[in-house]
């Protein structure tokens, strides 16, 4: 049996989805076209964006084409995370799959954003009180 040209995975966060195909080379991640510094700037940390890779050991061996869409930087940093995360498993299943379950990286954060309720302002938030 040959090996696939590439490994895939989808990470989704809040209303991010991050589509993540892994190829074998020298640890170039391009997102959008982009490299990784021109797409978040600074507004999330890289080494935490990185973290499946530096878990099972791998940096530097899969160069990461990544199509992510929805949501903030926040977001689509955890998609790309949950994203290479499965990609990864998907690469090395028996190996993989401990340290990333171990980290966390498997599990899909389930945390959205809760929805308006009518009479109130936002989720939560009442409108304010008036005595008279």
């Amino acid at each position: 049996m040959t090996t696939p040209a590439y490994f895939q995975g989808t990470g989704r966060r809040k209303t991010s989805v991050a589509r993540v195909r892994l190829i074998a080379g020298e640890g170039e991640v391009v997102v959008n076209g982009r490299s990784l510094e021109e797409h978040f700037g600074n507004a999330v940390s890289l080494t935490d964006l990185m973290m499946p890779f530096r878990v099972t050991n791998t940096e530097g061996r899969y160069t990461a084409n990544i199509k992510v869409e929805g949501g903030g930087s926040q977001g689509q940093a955890g998609a790309i995370r949950h994203g290479i995360a499965r990609a990864l498993l998907e690469a090395d299943p028996e190996g993989a799959r401990a340290p990333l379950r171990q980290a966390g990286l498997l599990t899909r954060d389930p945390r959205m954003k809760e929805r308006k309720k009518y009479g109130l302002k936002r989720a939560r938030k009442a409108p304010q009180y008036t005595k008279r």
